[in-house]
């Protein structure tokens, strides 16, 4: 596995790289090849994504055990439950986490784009696009790799993910790094509880996948945990995690324009 050279404008990692971690960590638990890859620095510079969402204290309950000091990108859409933000600064403080980055739409772009903030209710992607895409696209460009908190169980669309491979977003070869894509809810639970990690305040009042506010609804029991998110809307991710989509792809009905 190569080292990341700070004055290297090429492709940080490819397709190879991946592979060899993936095949070197195949069956380690996550906590434990999560914190080679962090240790050894064999990613990079690598951030957390983090919503504060239902499930993702456990994700960063990990990362706090190997290093409290990596980087944990929230975007701020200005469309979250106040619950969601209060939870985040209780979590932090926790965990001790210190070195939270709270990422904030451009206001002149928001201002032209999405001025009376209503966008969400007739383009939800252009929404996403504006508060979550491209704020995360200029923080991400500091680091060679993301590490996420989606789970195969969680939708058909996150069902045959790799533990470890290649953001198609950038094309410099940044990494995504899934330490729980094989976990079960069951596994998430025994670990809330294992480690008597606080649930988000919003799970007990029927939200199993927590986004922004409008777009956000309560789900039925035996549904698909993300059913509530954008209800009535063909459209399952935000946008900053869609499968496949190389540099300059966005979904159909993103605004192109950063």
């Amino acid at each position: 596995m190569r080292k990341i050279d700070l004055l290297d404008t090429g492709p940080r990692f490819g397709e190879a790289d991946a592979a060899q971690l993936n095949a070197r960590f195949d069956g380690a638990a996550a906590g434990d090849w999560l914190g080679q890859v962090l240790r050894e620095g064999l990613a990079g510079r690598a951030a957390v994504v983090s919503s504060f969402g239902a499930e993702s204290a456990v994700l960063l309950h990990l990362v706090a055990q190997i290093d409290p000091g990596t980087a944990v990108l929230f975007l701020d859409t200005g469309k979250h439950f106040a619950e969601t933000l209060a939870y985040r600064d209780a979590l932090v403080a926790r965990l001790g986490l210190t070195n939270l980055q709270v990422l904030t739409p451009d206001p002149e772009r928001l201002a032209a784009r999405d001025g009376n903030g209503l966008r969400w209710s007739y383009d939800p992607d252009g929404c996403c696009e504006i508060r979550k895409v491209a704020p995360l696209a200029r923080a991400l460009a500091g680091f060679d790799a993301s590490i996420t908190g989606r789970k195969a169980f969680q939708a058909a669309t996150r069902a045959n993910l790799p533990r470890i491979e290649l953001d198609r977003s950038d094309a410099q070869g940044r990494l995504k790094l899934n330490p729980l894509i094989d976990w079960t809810a069951q596994d998430i639970a025994a670990y809330f509880a294992a480690h008597d990690l606080p649930p988000h305040p919003l799970v007990a009042q029927g939200y199993p996948s927590i986004g922004c506010s409008p777009c956000t609804s309560k789900v039925a029991p035996g549904e698909d945990p993300r059913s509530g998110r954008w209800k009535g809307w063909d459209k399952t991710e935000c946008g900053i995690h869609v499968p496949g989509a190389d540099e300059g792809e966005l979904p159909p009905g993103f605004d192109p324009v950063f």
